[in-house]
């Protein structure tokens, strides 16, 4: 019974950020033109992988939807450092992630997670783009996607093209939000769950500050690297796990290298660009990744022990804000998305739409 009260409780302060996260994703996916991708992504050199990073982040993607998007980015004219970059900004961290990080870990670590998915896209990008001198991309890596992932259902109905007449406001308002309360939260509500799951367990066994002899320190953040980068996981479902470990005593540096190790890569990924682009370039891939997290989760520490900030104490601070009515009313509305009559539901409106619209 504790552990349901720690669920729920966890849930209901995430529901409302979640949902608000997921609105947003919807509209950005819709209002972002994909020439405008194409040009950004274009070029070399810091300031092209910079841009990829900042572009990327808030899409809504996760690492397997974003593999299939970054290279056909690549074979349309953008370089192997801003392609790189933008694979590991697109699922580090996103709105709904965002949004949902300042519910449940507070202002600084949502902060300091946000600026390590940036930085680990920039310098990882950047040690990527060393690599390539006049190696080139080929066709297999759908192919070796699609046998790992499921980035079909991560990149919804329409492919990632970039000629043809644009649609009609409206249309791509009712495309994006179908494809965030139907495919993406199709693809994420499990691990949200389990997400959930796992921090209502931590919660109820774990009395504070109970790990904080164990949790800080280069070894267990090493250990949240290797444990997270080929995990599959999405931002927004690692981050209750992260609320509970901080809760349990975890220092915020080393939850905070697994808030950006996590969702940043996975075994997919690591096999794409293998075979696509060599062991060189994924050594450097895997040395960016591993370094610019435990360098952020050292920072945040470093941070931490000057002020003499109360992380933990953040935790919920925001479910002050909103009265309960709000949060069970967005909790309800999720559940009742998450369900597969809903999605049709959702995918037949916006087919109407469509209709409607071409008539007019």
């Amino acid at each position: 019974m504790l552990i349901f009260r720690e669920i729920i409780s966890i849930s209901l302060t995430a529901a409302p950020w979640l949902l608000l996260g997921l609105f947003a994703a919807g509209l950005i996916k819709a209002l972002i033109p994909e020439g405008l991708l194409k040009r950004w992504l274009s070029g070399s050199g810091f300031w092209a992988v910079f841009r990829a990073s900042v572009i990327g982040a808030p899409l809504p993607l996760c690492s397997c939807g974003a593999i299939p998007t970054a290279l056909t980015l690549y074979r349309g004219g953008a370089g192997r450092g801003p392609a790189v970059s933008f694979l590991i900004g697109t699922p580090g961290i996103g709105v709904d992630s965002v949004s949902i990080s300042y519910a449940l870990l507070g202002p600084f670590m949502a902060l300091m997670r946000a600026l390590g998915a940036v930085a680990a896209a920039v310098s990882t990008g950047l040690l990527v783009a060393s690599t390539d001198k006049s190696a080139q991309m080929t066709g297999r890596v759908f192919s070796s996607c699609a046998a790992n992932c499921r980035w079909e259902s991560c990149l919804g109905e329409e492919a990632v093209t970039f000629s043809g007449p644009a649609q009609p406001l409206l249309q791509r308002i009712g495309g994006g939000l179908v494809y965030v309360f139907s495919d993406l939260l199709d693809d994420i509500k499990l691990w949200i769950l389990i997400g959930l799951v796992i921090a209502g367990f931590i919660m109820a066994f774990f009395s504070p500050h109970a790990m904080a002899p164990y949790g800080s320190g280069i070894i267990p953040m090493l250990l949240m690297a290797l444990i997270g980068i080929p995990l599959y996981i999405c931002a927004a479902a690692v981050t209750p796990i992260g609320a509970g470990m901080l809760m349990a005593g975890v220092s915020p540096g080393t939850v905070l290298v697994l808030l950006l190790a996590g969702p940043i890569t996975s075994m997919s990924t690591l096999g794409v660009l293998r075979r696509e682009m060599g062991n060189t370039a994924l050594a450097c891939y895997l040395s960016g990744i591993l370094a610019t997290s435990i360098l952020f989760g050292l920072m945040a520490d470093q941070v931490v022990n000057l002020t003499g900030m109360d992380v933990a104490g953040q935790i919920g601070a925001s479910r002050e804000l909103l009265p309960q009515w709000l949060e069970w009313t967005a909790l309800a509305v999720l559940v009742i998305l998450a369900l597969p009559r809903a999605r049709g539901i959702l995918k037949r409106i916006n087919t109407s739409l469509k209709g409607r619209l071409k008539k007019e």
